[in-house]
């Protein structure tokens, strides 16, 4: 299977693959530049990015709008010319200040989940960053699609589509997870994308899809082709690389996952979430509260006082190699990883 190369207005992708954003700190600039240069578009992750700056507990929205520069620009030292963007979820607090900064340092895409991006294109107004929402449903992409037709007279420039099976914070019930059958969704992919295809032709330009969740080998990879995609995303296998930005330590807890240390999670904010067993995981589905050392203001709708655990500091635990005590967010398939590789090689695996 080789993959032909995309265009997503004037950014061209030398193969068709997008690398899932990873945070706190599993993708910044060293994973996202490797992948770019690789012919892929690498994700920067903006979920508290600036987290090893050093007035991150005392400035951290500064500490972070700083960060992400500083990441933006060592993935361009790595890929100069690779296309490079930003992965900005919805439900952080100061959103629109993380997106406009994104504008700012003139990345090539923005993509935005967790989620409705509903005020996405006013946040980037004036720029020529593409802009990608992240759905897991046919109905979340009509929304989405007529709002944004309706509101802003215009279209995604790519979108994403994230299934049952990918990692971090999950579009889909805790049941629906469950009790998740692939075939079915396949179709509900294919229903998403004829859905595209209306808006294609009334807008007269071409939306590539982008489809996500659970693409762990090129078999995968092939369906999701097959299924009327564009392009891939790619996020778990990236973890197992020399290039990801996360300790050594963190990438050996998925090396030594087996199938059943895979298990479903609830954040602090309610939305279930895919993470690999260990201590802390316990503690939490146990019904321990563990209380936050402070408040660095991430999420909306998060009360301090009230939530079983900090998701920054759980994350940022794990990225920085403490897998016992921190939150190790994956895909579905995360255990079938056995040796660190490269991005070129993972790339090369997946597409061919």
């Amino acid at each position: 299977m080789k993959q032909k190369e995309l265009q997503i207005g004037n950014l061209t992708l030398r193969r068709p693959i997008f690398q899932g954003g990873m945070g706190v700190g599993v993708s910044l600039g060293g994973l996202a530049g490797a992948v770019a240069a690789a012919g892929g578009a690498g994700a920067i992750s903006a979920a508290q990015i600036g987290f090893r700056e050093p007035d991150f507990d005392t400035n951290t929205v500064e500490a972070n709008l700083r960060a992400m520069g500083k990441e933006l620009q060592k993935a361009r030292g790595r890929a100069e010319g690779g296309v490079v963007g930003f992965n900005i979820m919805v439900a952080m607090q100061h959103y629109a200040d993380y997106v406009k900064q994104a504008v700012k340092l003139g990345a090539d895409f923005i993509v935005s989940g967790a989620g409705l991006p509903v005020d996405l294109p006013e946040y980037a107004a004036g720029s020529n960053v593409k802009l990608a929402p992240i759905v897991s449903t046919e109905k979340s992409a009509g929304v989405i699609l007529k709002y944004w037709a309706r509101k802003f007279e215009r279209v995604p420039d790519f979108l994403v589509i994230e299934g049952p099976k990918a990692g971090g914070h999950l579009g889909f019930t805790g049941e629906q997870l469950t009790s998740f059958d692939e075939a079915a969704y396949g179709e509900e992919v294919k229903r998403i994308i004829a859905k595209v295809r209306e808006y294609e032709a009334r807008f007269q330009k071409k939306i590539p899809v982008v489809l996500g969740g659970g693409i762990s080998g090129m078999e995968k990879a092939a369906r999701a082709f097959a299924l009327g995609a564009d392009a891939i995303q790619a996020a778990t296998r990236f973890v197992t690389t020399e290039e990801c930005d996360a300790d050594p330590r963190y990438k050996q807890a998925y090396l030594d996952a087996r199938e059943e240390d895979i298990l479903l999670i609830k954040s602090p904010v309610g939305l279930p979430g895919r993470a690999i067993r260990n201590v802390f995981a316990d503690r939490v589905m146990s019904g321990e509260r563990i209380a936050p050392e402070r408040c660095r203001g991430c999420i909306k709708g998060c009360r301090p006082t009230e939530i079983p655990y900090c998701i920054t500091e759980a994350l940022i635990r794990a990225v920085k190699g403490d897998r016992e005590n921190g939150l190790l967010f994956c895909g579905a398939d995360a255990w079938k990883a056995e040796r660190i590789e490269t991005v070129q090689q993972v790339v090369d695996d997946l597409l061919g």
